[in-house]
């Protein structure tokens, strides 16, 4: 339904996306309408088992998925969405937009790759073309980043939503240069054993994706944003202790039932790997998150001003997270 909006700017663009979700049936105001800016994969699962909880709580939550995060942001933006999946940092500095972030659900562990038969270091991609998710993304801050650090200059950043679906497109030759996930690395290497190189990638510690929404939401609903956020700190918790449950739960909530058995074998890995290296904020992130963004997303571009001098209440509200904290304990 969604694969035609390449873009969004107010006026026609919101009646647009407006007259799609609410064609979806999200004008039943007890629904939260969520928008994710990514297509449904193995990376998401833990996150819709999470929502599965939230519902069992008596949140009705429905997931619109759209083309990408800038798109998301500006379903939220526009009110046509409650709640959005991303970091829209950039949107939130650049045109006030009254959205705020009020958890983190994931911090970046990406992996730029590249084809070996063309690239071996970050100096070979100097005026070569990068792949990365989503405009406004983390992996294209990371790109900018890097850009910087290694006095390099892209010739395009082309956005290609899915982590599974870059990865494949590195496979099947038609990209060079992208960035993967932990799943997206670990298939690269069991594919084609010694063809593609990872990049180092080192000093990278930022929000990958959060939850958020608009300030007037956030004051009327806070019982369910409460319900929602306790669900998904109870969900991080567990898979972080036992990342094999992530499986059991696609069973339970029957999720992705379609996923090719490739990516099904993918599951355990994946969790495995991410709750290893600490990827699931166990406390939600918060004020302390916010700050280490500011460092990052200002150092890569995205952010303007010294980050010393950005507010966390500007892009943040944390009042969400310190009730649940205080309900269920810090980690």
């Amino acid at each position: 339904m969604f694969k035609g909006l390449m873009c969004f700017k107010p006026g026609a663009a919101a009646v647009a996306i407006g007259a799609a979700l609410l064609a979806s049936g999200a004008a039943e105001a007890a629904k939260v309408r969520v928008a994710f800016g990514d297509i449904p994969s193995v990376e998401s699962l833990h996150l819709l088992t999470a929502f599965e909880r939230a519902k069992e709580k008596g949140v009705d939550i429905e997931v619109t998925y759209l083309k990408s995060e800038d798109i998301a942001a500006q379903a939220v933006v526009g009110g046509q969405a409650d709640i959005g999946v991303g970091g829209p940092y950039a949107l939130v500095q650049k045109v006030k937009a009254p959205i705020r972030m009020f958890m983190q659900l994931s911090t970046l562990r990406f992996y730029p790759a590249v084809n070996g038969e063309f690239y071996k270091t970050w100096k070979d991609l100097n005026g070569q073309e990068v792949a990365v998710h989503s405009r406004g993304s983390g992996t294209e801050a990371i790109m900018k980043l890097m850009e910087q650090r290694q006095g390099i200059k892209f010739s395009k950043i082309s956005y290609i939503p899915g982590a599974e679906v870059r990865t494949g497109a590195l496979l099947q030759g038609n990209v060079k240069a992208t960035i993967v996930d932990a799943s997206g690395r670990r298939l690269l290497e069991t594919q084609a054993p010694g063809k593609f190189v990872i990049l180092p990638l080192e000093g990278v510690n930022a929000t990958d994706e959060a939850l958020f929404a608009n300030t007037n939401f956030l004051e009327k609903n806070a019982a369910d944003v409460d319900k929602i956020v306790e669900a998904i700190l109870s969900t991080w918790r567990e898979v972080t202790a036992n990342p094999g449950v992530v499986a059991e739960w696609r069973a339970k909530y029957k999720l992705l039932p379609d996923l090719p058995a490739t990516q099904v074998n993918e599951i355990g890995p994946y969790f495995e790997e991410l709750a290893k290296s600490k990827a699931f904020p166990l406390n939600g992130g918060g004020a302390a998150a916010a700050e280490d963004d500011f460092a990052f997303y200002a150092l890569s571009g995205q952010l303007t001003g010294e980050p010393s001098s950005l507010k966390v209440e500007d892009f943040w509200d944390t009042r969400p997270l310190d009730r649940v904290l205080a309900k269920i304990g810090t980690m």
